[in-house]
């Protein structure tokens, strides 16, 4: 008969390590206890039994268990010696249980915002992503002189919560800047500075939104709107778009709490909203007494003529929520985006920033500021609208030139991305899919459908790519259609 073997005889200590001994003998027994090693009610050996063991000295044991005494992982009684408590049963068997059981409780709201799809950045991969803007141009020197020099500062206004809605400077930058830039007459407090255009998505569907209510979206439409919507408890109805526009007249449409829009570049299309439509749509708020945001994410980068006004602009009954991002004309990873919202909802929004803690670290707040009032901003946006300006004729000829058997692309009048059209039907996701082996992170269009059958086609960003870079990516978008080609015919 083979005799049990107690884990207490396996018990040991190393004499080199720089842990104490009493700590080393605690650890032990206490991780033995929190796995079920050691029973409920099991009895430890007495001081004396166990320093003889490990040829120690009895303080160093009764150090140990001192501690296990005091933490409650063990107990004492009269007679009975040194016991595991029963109380640590629980905490240790049936931990993965509890986190299983755990997993499983979140809220509706919770489950539907943690299902939705977001399409992730494969490493490795060259980024032909749509709305992504180009690094190498970006003024790092100068950048890194403004950011240093507000970090040497000791101002209150970088060292506290000045105010919830973001710092004064940039707000009183942006009013200015908006004003003269993008046609919108605003005060700084109309200002709210918070993490990103994703964040003010979220912030006012949460704001604006109960379960059940109806909003509009764009359809084919923008998926971090839909998502930010969704997750606020929004019933989501489409608001057709195709190249020629907006379908306002759609009957079937229910009457809206929220309309979100991209009438300056609108996703993925690239068409600009006509003013016609743009008054159709004012109406259409005012009559159903709902709020719009308008999304101008790439509103800076017209090729053709001056950029076109913001809807926001036009808005005299104050139902327009401009919602903008530094993330295209700067630097996609600032994560630094703001909202122009209508007077009455100033201050329930700066309210809601500091419950929700987006905050903006005032740090960058200060630096955009400095970047926008020294005249940087304006000129970095000249350069980079001409630079993008050239890239896109540029990579449209070169689509034309190796890709004219598979791809139909035109130019754009607006924004970082062109469309490309299939000559011939292919599934957009098989394209993306066979585009991952040759280096590639494409976007395909069908994404951006939510209800009904999708177009199929890619977003080519080009915005970001140099001129060997995009020679590059379209030799690998022509190998990939030959991939394809071969596949299909070997099956």
């Amino acid at each position: 008969m083979t005799a049990r073997v107690s884990p207490l005889d396996l018990l040991s200590v190393d004499r080199k390590s720089s842990v104490q001994l009493h700590r080393q003998i605690y650890e032990t027994l206490r991780q033995y206890i929190l796995v079920g090693t050691l029973a409920p009610n099991s009895r430890l050996p007495s001081t004396r039994a166990l320093a003889e063991q490990l040829e120690l000295g009895r303080n160093t044991v009764i150090a140990a268990y001192d501690q296990l005494l005091a933490e409650g992982y063990v107990e004492t009684m009269a007679g009975s010696g040194t016991r595991v408590a029963a109380l640590l049963q629980m905490a240790g068997n049936n931990a993965s249980q509890a986190r299983s059981a755990r997993a499983m409780e979140l809220s509706r709201r919770g489950s539907v915002i943690a299902n939705q799809s977001q399409p992730r950045r494969p490493t490795n991969t060259t980024n032909v992503q749509p709305a992504f803007p180009d690094v190498e141009f970006f003024p790092f020197k100068l950048w890194s002189r403004l950011i240093a020099r507000n970090a040497r500062k000791h101002d209150e206004d970088l060292l506290g919560y000045e105010s919830f809605a973001g710092h004064a400077r940039l707000r009183r930058a942006l009013a200015n800047y908006l004003g003269v830039a993008r046609g919108i007459s605003c005060t700084p407090e109309q200002i709210i500075i918070v993490t990103g255009a994703q964040a003010a998505l979220d912030l006012l569907a949460r704001i604006l939104i109960d379960d059940g209510d109806w909003a509009w979206l764009e359809e084919p439409g923008y998926m971090g709107a839909r998502n930010a919507l969704l997750g606020a408890g929004a019933r989501i109805a489409p608001l057709r778009v195709n190249r020629r526009g907006w379908k306002l007249g759609d009957s079937h449409l229910p009457s809206p709490r929220l309309i979100y829009v991209t009438p300056s570049c609108q996703w993925p299309f690239g068409t600009v909203m006509r003013m016609e439509q743009r008054q159709q749509l004012l109406a259409a708020a005012e009559r159903h007494g709902a709020w719009i945001i308008e999304d101008d994410y790439d509103g800076e980068y017209r090729f053709r003529g001056s950029p076109v006004p913001a809807l926001r602009g036009l808005d005299v009954s104050d139902r327009v929520i401009y919602v903008g991002t530094f993330g295209k004309t700067l630097l996609a990873s600032l994560r630094l985006g703001y909202m122009v919202v209508p007077v009455e909802l100033a201050e329930v929004i700066s309210r809601a920033v500091s419950v929700t803690g987006q905050f903006a670290p005032l740090l960058l707040q200060a630096t955009v500021a400095d970047f926008i009032e020294q005249g940087h901003f304006a000129a970095h946006l000249r350069r980079t609208r001409r630079l993008y300006a050239r890239r896109q004729k540029s990579f449209v000829k070169l689509c034309r030139r190796h890709l004219s058997d598979w791809l139909s692309v035109l130019e754009n009048d607006s924004g970082m991305q062109v469309l490309a059209r299939f000559v011939s039907p292919f599934d957009d996701r098989d394209v993306a899919r066979a585009g991952l082996k040759r280096g590639l992170d494409l976007q395909p269009i069908s994404m951006n459908y939510h209800h009904g059958e999708p177009e199929h086609g890619l977003l080519l960003g080009y915005a970001g790519l140099s001129e060997p870079q995009a020679h590059k990516v379209v030799l690998a978008l022509k190998a990939t259609f030959l991939d394809i080609a071969h596949t299909d015919s070997a099956g």
